[in-house]
This record gives C-alpha cells, structure tokens and sequence, in this order.
C-alpha cells in the first residue's frame, strides 16, 4: 500500500512498500555512517513500522536472479550488516545471509531503500 507523505492516519502492522520512488540521500537525525549494529537496528524499526522503496535498478537485479521483495526482507530482518560504504552521495549498508545480498541506503528515520540485490553464485 503506498501512502503519500503527508498521509496521517494510523499506520497498520503492515510493510509500507514503495516501489515508484528515486533515492534521495538526505537522512534525518544523527549524521551517516551509522555503525553496523545501529543500521541492523534502524533497518528492523523500518520493517516494522516504515517504508521499504525498490530503486528501478534494484527491482532490475531482483527480477535477474529471481529475487522477490518478500526474499529481499527477509534478508533485511535476519541478514548481517556491513560497514557503511560511500558511493555515488549516500552511504550504502550491505546486508548479507548465506545466499543473497541487499544494499539499502537510509532515506530518513523511517525510509529506506534497496540500492540492488543478487542471489551469490553456487
């Protein structure tokens, strides 16, 4: 269900998902990078209670190797975060699990999104 910005009415239990949005760096709060424990902590309040955006080239990856957004979450709630990484004006949080890896940048407190994912080789 995608909800303007501005839309005040309670949030249900629900994962917002966007998937029309651009990536927009800008994050409110403390300053970037945030270290790998306080991005799995801001990644998990954002599953629960926030909006997930799919850039068109994560979305593009995803559909490559047969990844779904249910996968990409999953991998979000239960993978490992990396050391932030700066590219292209945003810092950039790997999370990993055996099989697949999601990069996501933090658009705000309770925005974030996926960069690009793939499933790792055999």
């Amino acid at each position: 269900m995608n909800r303007p910005m501005n839309d005040d009415r309670p949030r249900t239990s629900r994962l917002d998902v966007d998937l029309s949005s651009s990536h927009d760096s800008v994050v409110d709060g403390p300053p970037e990078p945030f270290d790998p424990d306080d991005a799995k902590r801001r990644i998990r309040d954002i599953l629960k209670s926030g909006v997930v955006a799919a850039s068109v080239h994560a979305l593009e990856e995803m559909a490559n190797d047969n990844l779904t957004m249910v996968d990409c979450v999953n991998v979000l709630r239960g993978g490992w975060v990396e050391p932030a990484e700066w590219e292209r004006g945003s810092w950039r949080y790997r999370v990993w699990t055996a099989r697949i890896c999601v990069v996501v940048a933090f658009r705000s407190e309770s925005e974030l999104v996926i960069v690009t994912a793939w499933r790792k080789g055999p």
